[in-house]
């Protein structure tokens, strides 16, 4: 009845349209009134300290490093490198959008700024050079999904503050699965521009891919900064995006000089908003994981999945289900701050490591950024196209079915994901 009682809240509110955050925070605080004798002093100070966590604080200054080097030039800079190394293929410029894609993406840590800024450039450039409107939007609205994934990632931050894990891991572990797709787009791009007659161009000479190199180095040194930091025991995650906070504001502004005093307010406030979203999203999220943890759903979710005897194969293929359907309804946050808690004692008990467990999550949400009616990629890139929402749906549908199977390599091949923090944190 607690179960039926608070998850029926919860999608009525949504039905309803009321934001997700109020609709978590709202369906918990009644169900918690008429299922439990706590005071309501305890929902107050369950939200409170559940963003009261130091590792949360490296996501407002994420995105603020992201929306400094957004605003600058980096991505124009990143671009032309990228163009410079793949651009001779079949395919070049394309895949070019989906390298700087996978660059920009480990840069921001966000996907909707990544097609905002590597769109606006590329995808006119795209058809200037012979390629149809569908093939230069769709290419693009896929590769910027990999921001949520290539770290640092707020989405990682947030599942690893909702199940206690390592963030320096789920960094790590994100990295070999976001190349590993970026590749994979990458191919589908070759092998249709081969189809549809392009041919290789050109190869751009050695001096012209490091000149295009040093331009780009100052803005690509921001993931030096992040990763070797973090993994150079030089500071936290959290010490990590201050840092990289300041350096994309000194790059942009001191070496780049893209940035006007002017702007800086804007870009603040723009941050503050974005992270103030997040952050209310987290506080009633956790809410709604405390009360269904005092209730014990999740550990009797966990006991009923081992009682029917579902072996790693079928729950991750009711896991990966599961979140394919809720990224078609909620922000990748939301979703996870809901999902996790439920999941997660089920996969401990059936043997999948947890840091594997959070890349198959996100890269779900990868996905779910590009299926309607919350596909934030899917908007992005409308607007910077001019195409309508159903034109940027069916344009991305070959790269979007790549990532479909990546996700099923990437369930199914853990080393893919943990290759690298089982070689780090031996």
């Amino acid at each position: 009845m607690v179960t039926i009682t608070l998850f029926g809240l919860l999608f009525l509110f949504l039905i309803m349209g009321i934001p997700i955050a109020v609709s978590l925070g709202l369906s918990t605080t009644i169900s918690m009134l008429i299922f439990t004798d706590q005071p309501t002093l305890v929902i107050a100070q369950k939200m409170f300290t559940s963003i009261d966590k130091f590792a949360l604080m490296a996501i407002p200054l994420f995105v603020l490093a992201g929306n400094f080097l957004s605003q600058g030039g980096a991505a124009e800079r990143i671009i032309k490198f990228a163009k410079a190394v793949v651009g001779h293929l079949p395919g070049g410029l394309p895949m070019s959008a989906i390298f700087a894609c996978i660059i920009f993406a480990a840069v921001s840590g966000s996907s909707p700024a990544t097609v905002a800024a590597i769109g606006s450039i590329m995808i006119g450039a795209i058809q200037q050079a012979g390629y149809s409107p569908k093939f230069s939007v769709g290419s693009i609205v896929c590769a910027g999904s990999l921001g949520i994934l290539i770290p640092p990632s707020i989405v990682l931050i947030v599942y690893g503050v909702t199940v206690d894990q390592s963030i320096g891991k789920l960094f790590m572990a994100g990295f070999v699965p976001g190349v590993f797709l970026g590749t994979m787009l990458m191919i589908v791009t070759y092998i249709a521009a081969r189809r549809a007659g392009f041919k290789k161009e050109k190869r751009a000479p050695f001096k012209e891919i490091w000149s295009s190199f040093k331009e780009a180095s100052w803005g690509l040194f921001v993931i030096v900064i992040v990763i070797g930091g973090i993994y150079g025991g030089i500071f936290t995650p959290t010490e990590a995006a201050a840092v990289s906070a300041v350096y994309g504001f000194f790059v942009v502004k001191f070496i780049y000089k893209d940035l006007k005093w002017s702007m800086i307010p804007r870009v603040i406030m723009t941050s503050a908003a974005t992270s103030a979203m997040i952050l209310f999203i987290i506080a009633n999220a956790m809410l709604f994981a405390y009360f269904l943890t005092i209730q014990q759903i999740p550990q009797a979710l966990a006991q009923w999945i081992i009682d029917m005897n579902f072996n790693k194969v079928v729950f991750l293929i009711f896991v990966n289900i599961l979140l394919l359907i809720g990224g078609n309804f909620m922000e990748p946050s939301s979703l996870i701050m809901i999902v996790a808690p439920l999941i997660f004692p089920a996969a401990v008990k059936l043997g999948i490591d947890p840091i594997h467990l959070g890349v198959i999550i996100t890269v779900n949400m990868e996905i779910g950024m590009l299926t309607p009616p919350v596909g934030l990629n899917l908007f992005v890139a409308s607007g910077v196209s001019g195409m309508n929402l159903q034109e940027v749906i069916r344009a991305s549908m070959p790269w979007f079915f790549a990532l479909l199977i990546g996700l099923i390599i990437i369930t199914y091949v853990p080393q893919i994901s943990l290759f690298l923090p089982n070689l780090i944190y031996r």
